[in-house]
Parts: structure tokens; C-alpha cells; sequence
């Protein structure tokens, strides 16, 4: 299969190369300019967790494709657009005339309504996904991270089309174990909810890679998460269909919290994730407390945990 990885971030080098792998074509699409800052390469020292937990370590140097046009007439299968929530109307807008015959695979986290969110895409194209994954490129420039054996996949109340089917079999094949979530709005907003959770306390420690061990900062975390419940019901998730998924914010923290520690700490894969994801600068952990916030105060739900993280978030 022939393959457009949009953009060149973390998730999408991670998965890129992992598709690679699998014998598929990758390319990826970059703004004009940024294929020569890029390079025709990426060091990766990955974490892959696909065939066991401990996972496999690998450090290589990958000669990646980039490209910084797309044309209507292309020949790409699928196009997978993995990016910060903030990014995706703009890449949505952008790829709307030139889709072609590629299958759009939308891999990330969302609150608003995923139709919504992507409106400009014939929506007969596109497929919901969620990546496990996480990292970040080093001031060395090294990409660090995690590949996690698992992949979400979603849908919006109806069944899968061939079309998504074929990108499930596409990561199955992968070596990837799939999930499946039918009520995936919902799930993407819990996910989003414990998300902003945990990055108002990172940002209080500079980064997620702070909280390694931090169990106040994660307990805090927790009850940040806790009192966003509310919020979950006001935009129509019914928490009693995801207990699981919410979970963690009704058990007690002292319980949860050292847990919760001892998993980021000792599990291979979540440590790798939380040190690398050590930039202070990073834009989508400030992006999304602001709309967690943003859509509490639309809502009328109080948030005094969170309101009191965003001197950490506010814009300035």
C-alpha cells in the first residue's frame, strides 16, 4: 500500500516507519520548506513494544521520503493525519481538494465532534483511529519514544466500512492488536479529559517527563480529572457505558496515585513515553488545558483545580 504520513511529528514518524517495516511505501508530507530543515532522515531510538512487554529497542538512523506538495491526482491509498487537535481543521481544509481515491485515517485526540472537526472531508473517506504511542524529538535531535503493541480504532454509530476495514487489516498485519470503541466520541473525550489532567500538572514540572515519580503532582492530577467528570456528562458521555475509561478518577487517589507512579515509573514503555516527552515548549499540552478549561466555563461546570493550573497554560 502506498502511504502519505501528513506531517513529520512523533506519532506520525513512529508509525510511519513501523508501516515501513511491514513492507508498505511511506512518504511524508511536509510544509514547503521544511523538507530541507528535516533532512532525508530521522534517528529514532524506539522503545517497540509489539511483541513483547519488555519491548525491543531500536536505534537506527532511517532514511525517510518527504515531499512538500500533493497533488489532486496523487496516487497515495491512504493518508494518515496524526497531528495536535489545534492543527487538524487547517490540514482538514487543506486536503479536502486533494483527497483523490486515499482513504483519510484521522489518528489523534479530539474534543469537538469528529464529522465536525474534519467537515471539509468527504467523510465516506475518512477513518477514526487512536494511536499508543508517544515521544519527542531531543535537543539532539534524536526522536525517543514508545510504540505500544495496541491501536484504537472507532466508529460513529454505524459499522465499519470497507474502507476502514481495509485500514484495520493494514495495522493488524502491521503486527499491531486492534481495539475497537463503537461509541468513539465519547471515548476520544474521556481520553481527552484525562489527557488535560495530566498535562496541567506537567506543565506545573516543565513537562510530562516531570511527574516521573511525582505521586502529589499525579494524585493532583487525578482530582483535576475528577471534577471534569461533570463536564463529560454536560457533552453527552454516558459514564456509566465507560466505567472503565473513568475509572481512575472515581477510585480513591490515595489508592490510584501511587499506582499510577509505580506503572510510569517501572513499566519499560510508559517511562519511555513520560521522558520523552520533555519539551517546556510544546505547544499541544498549553492547547489542550485551554479548550478543556474553555469548554468547562461554555458548560457552566466548575473547575477550580484546573483554573488554578492556568497560569501555566494561559496564553501570554
Amino acid at each position: 500500500m502506498k502511504i502519505l504520513m501528513f506531517g513529520r511529528g512523533a506519532i506520525a514518524t513512529f508509525y510511519g516507519w513501523a508501516l515501513h517495516e511491514a513492507g508498505h511505501d511511506v512518504e511524508f508530507y511536509v510544509r514547503p520548506g521544511r523538507a530541507a530543515a528535516y533532512g532525508n532522515s530521522v534517528e529514532l531510538d524506539l522503545l517497540d513494544t509489539r511483541r513483547s512487554l519488555r519491548g525491543r529497542r531500536v536505534v537506527r538512523q532511517w532514511p525517510v521520503r518527504l515531499r512538500e506538495e500533493l497533488p489532486a491526482d496523487h496516487d497515495f491509498d491512504l493518508i494518515v493525519l496524526s497531528l495536535p487537535h489545534h492543527r487538524l481543521a487547517e490540514a482538514a481544509a487543506f486536503l479536502a481538494p486533494r483527497v483523490g481515491n486515499a482513504t483519510v485515517l484521522v489518528f489523534g485526540n479530539l474534543w469537538s465532534d469528529p464529522p465536525t472537526a474534519v467537515s471539509p472531508l468527504p467523510l465516506d473517506r475518512v477513518a477514526w483511529g487512536f494511536p499508543q504511542a508517544g515521544g519527542g524529538f531531543g535537543e539532539d535531535g534524536v526522536l525517543r519514544g514508545a510504540l505500544l503493541p495496541t491501536v484504537f480504532f472507532g466508529t460513529l454509530g454505524t459499522p465499519p466500512t470497507p474502507r476502514e476495514q481495509a485500514v484495520r487489516q493494514l495495522f493488524g498485519r502491521a503486527g499491531f492488536r486492534l481495539l475497537e470503541r463503537p461509541d468513539f466520541t465519547s471515548w476520544l473525550r474521556i481520553h481527552f479529559v484525562f489527557n488535560a489532567a495530566l498535562h496541567s500538572q506537567g506543565l506545573k514540572h516543565g513537562s510530562l517527563a516531570g511527574l516521573l515519580g511525582a505521586r502529589d503532582a499525579l494524585r493532583e492530577a487525578l482530582l483535576v480529572g475528577r471534577e471534569l467528570l461533570p463536564l463529560l456528562e454536560a457533552s453527552g458521555v454516558d459514564l456509566r457505558s465507560h466505567r472503565g475509561g473513568v475509572l481512575p478518577f472515581r477510585l480513591p487517589t490515595w489508592l490510584v496515585a501511587p499506582l499510577l507512579s509505580w506503572v510510569i515509573t517501572h513499566f519499560p514503555a510508559a517511562r519511555v513515553n513520560f521522558e520523552a516527552q520533555s519539551d517546556p515548549t510544546a505547544a499541544e499540552p498549553r492547547e489542550i488545558c485551554r479548550d478543556t478549561l474553555a469548554e468547562a466555563r461554555r458548560w457552566g461546570v466548575p473547575t477550580p483545580r484546573l483554573e488554578a493550573a492556568e497560569p501555566h497554560f494561559a496564553v501570554r
